[in-house]
């Protein structure tokens, strides 16, 4: 099967292994899938997921580190820190999503409990792969990995400037 299998492999795996190092355990991902929730106060996030405070400090620190969340002060005294999301950490959301997906689709015993509904209207989410050329969604099988184009350092900047550009270099 050439579609799904070409999009985890080469380059494509160490970007996985790349992202698996910073949200790959089981306490990571729960974490994030906290703060997706609101939680954002070390207490909360200890009493929602029920770990250890050795844990939940190492964890944050990880994701803190590597742009995940933020740590942000909200009490001078004693000195207390939120966690918030970064724009990074709120990017995992479909990530997420695939996993409880996957989960009730393919592990036994899983039965649905939640359904995953948009906010304004109630519907309940899909997802897909959506390619905006075509204006369709599509399937894994569809998918193939390709190198991406990178750019040769050597060539020389162009020579058009401000003052050779079409528009006169006013920016109109």
């Amino acid at each position: 099967m050439a579609g799904a299998a070409d999009a985890g492999g080469g380059a494509g795996s160490e970007a996985i292994e790349r992202t698996l190092r910073v949200i790959g355990d089981r306490w990571s991902i729960l974490i994030v899938r906290a703060g997706l929730r609101g939680i954002r106060r070390f207490d909360d996030f200890c009493e929602d997921l029920g770990i250890a405070r050795p844990i939940l400090t190492e964890r944050l620190r990880r994701l803190v580190e590597h742009g995940v969340m933020t740590k942000v002060p909200y009490q001078e005294h004693p000195t207390r820190f939120e966690y918030r999301l970064t724009e990074a950490g709120v990017a995992l959301s479909p990530v997420l999503v695939a996993l409880v997906r996957w989960s009730e689709d393919h592990v036994p015993g899983a039965e649905p409990s939640v359904a995953l509904v948009h906010s304004p209207c109630g519907t309940e989410l899909e997802q897909a792969f959506w390619c905006r050329t075509c204006s369709t969604t599509f399937g894994p099988t569809a998918i193939r990995g390709v190198d991406r184009q990178v750019p040769d350092d050597t060539s020389p900047p162009s020579s058009e400037g401000p003052e050779d550009a079409p528009d006169g270099g006013n920016g109109h």
